[in-house]
């Protein structure tokens, strides 16, 4: 069996060769291109004198002349690949070409193996089979990287609010609970003091880390610091005095009491 290894780190080359030696001696190694135009040459020149292409590609994904994933766009490569790279940031893209595993570099020698039994168990089933198994490998490892390379949620660290004639910005920190009022939206602070605030309450809990802060029922969101007594009430639910004080009367509902627990408990 065949490796083509694509890469322009002499080091890298280096540390690979020795580990699939190490790992996979069965395997040969075909040849080492070191950009996007001599992988391409390689590619079109071995296919006309003939010879069998290779059977695993181990692709550098920033080399000197560009972004590996170009070669794509330039030869059908029918082989399979394994990405090697020093960022993690390309791995979605890595994974919408034919590709079977991802290694951030430096390749370690476990992560390797790994990638060579993925390789192993999905070339030897049948063929009827293997494009099938592939794709569903594929999308498997697509779902779990989206996961872990979703986006921190950006939340309000703070809001700007009308004080008598001046306009003043409140941290999150210092608001001890957002309610409801006659239909318009207010907070107030751990001093007591009432402000306006421009948003809906559906608004208010998108911008607001839930880490920090809980919708108790349709008028209310409060802090783990506002809550100064939870108390029993009937049909399962749960009753909260707040602090500062909150004139209305302070339901947690039923379906909502085990969530709350939780949070409070974090």
């Amino acid at each position: 069996m065949n490796i083509l290894i694509v890469e322009d780190e002499k080091l890298a080359v280096r540390k690979l060769t020795k580990l699939l030696e190490e790992t996979a001696p069965e395997f040969e190694i075909k040849g080492n291109t070191p950009s996007i135009e001599a992988t391409v040459e390689w590619i079109l020149d071995n296919r006309a004198k003939g010879e069998s292409e290779p059977d695993l590609i181990f692709l550098d994904i920033e080399l000197a002349d560009g972004q590996s994933f170009e070669i794509f766009n330039r030869v059908d490569l029918r082989s399979t690949i394994i990405f090697t790279t020093s960022y993690d940031e390309y791995a979605l893209q890595a994974f919408k070409v034919n590709s079977i595993d991802y290694l951030l570099k430096p390749v370690q020698k476990e992560d390797l193996q790994r990638s060579l039994r993925k390789y192993y168990d999905l070339t030897g089933q049948q063929r009827s089979k293997n494009t099938e198994s592939l794709t569903s490998n594929l999308e498997s490892i697509l779902k779990n990287i989206q996961l872990q390379h979703q986006p921190a949620t950006e939340y309000r660290k703070r809001f700007l609010v009308k004080q008598g004639q001046r306009m003043v910005s409140i941290e999150v920190g210092d608001i001890a609970y957002f309610y409801i009022e006659d239909g318009i939206s207010f907070f107030k602070n751990f001093q007591g003091q009432k402000f306006v605030v421009d948003y809906r309450m559906d608004d208010l809990e998108s911008f607001l880390d839930p880490e920090h802060f809980f919708r108790i029922n349709r008028s209310i969101i409060i802090t783990h610091q506002s809550v100064v007594q939870i108390q029993p009430y009937y049909n399962n639910r749960l009753a909260l005095v707040l602090n500062p004080v909150y004139d209305k009367e302070t339901v947690i509902s039923r379906e909502k009491s085990n969530e709350f627990k939780l949070w409070m408990g974090k």
